[in-house]
């Protein structure tokens, strides 16, 4: 039975979303502020966070940096904050989603199982480096022959993903509900566009380190061979 921490100071909607997922087989955990949260997570290891922004003490800012510190653990921001600078300031410091208040709890039921069915990071570390190219998972950088590149926000977070899975294919769909979001209605196209941008950035990456593939009628592959 997979672990659920609700980090939530508002009762009523940390209820309604035990109950809710409770009743899809989570085991769930509350927590009202970001010092219970951290000592709950520390003891109880669980495998997917809901971080409410608004919490006393610190907020959930500054407990998502905590909790990325030491883990890769996915977390789902609970806000009221629905501006877009918001949702890129919690993909930036390691969000893995975003839902903006009010939400329907079945909504955020779809978004958890979404994010666990994704494939587990084959790597929990700060810097790891791909021949000449360096990414910084906790920095959230990339560097290429020892020159940090300038990256779209939603093209960094896409190499990011794509490279914390080296060697695995990845759908457009997984892409898509990462980068994107669940919400996202658009175009798969949006991928092959942000590949297409990648590609051009990384195109003084060595061949024979690594590429990013595409693997007909299946995704992409972040390849590497050093």
């Amino acid at each position: 039975m997979k672990k659920i921490l609700i980090v939530e100071d508002e009762k009523a909607i940390g209820k309604v979303l035990s109950a809710y997922l409770r009743k899809e087989g989570f085991e769930i955990m509350l927590a009202e502020n970001g010092r219970q949260a951290l000592d709950l997570f520390a003891e109880w290891k669980p495998a997917l966070v809901l971080l409410d922004v608004m919490l006393p003490g610190f907020d959930g800012w500054e407990l998502l940096s905590r909790i990325r510190s030491q883990s890769s653990c996915p977390v789902i921001m609970l806000t009221a904050l629905g501006q877009v600078e918001q949702k890129l300031k919690g993909f930036s410091g390691g969000a893995d989603d975003y839902i903006t208040k009010p939400f329907a709890p079945e909504e955020v039921v779809a978004r958890v199982h979404a994010i666990l069915r994704r494939p587990s990071p084959m790597m929990d570390t700060d810097s790891v480096y791909f021949g000449s190219l360096k990414i910084d998972f906790h920095a959230h950088t990339v560097s290429l022959h020892g020159t940090q590149l300038d990256l779209l926000p939603r093209d960094l977070s896409l190499l990011l993903f794509l490279a914390k899975h080296p060697n695995q294919t990845l759908t457009r769909e997984q892409l898509l509900d990462y980068v994107w979001g669940i919400e996202y209605e658009g175009s798969d196209r949006a991928v092959d566009l942000s590949i297409k941008r990648l590609r051009q950035v990384l195109r003084e990456w060595d061949e024979e380190e690594g590429e990013i593939k595409t693997l007909r009628g299946l995704g992409y592959q972040f390849s590497v061979y050093k």
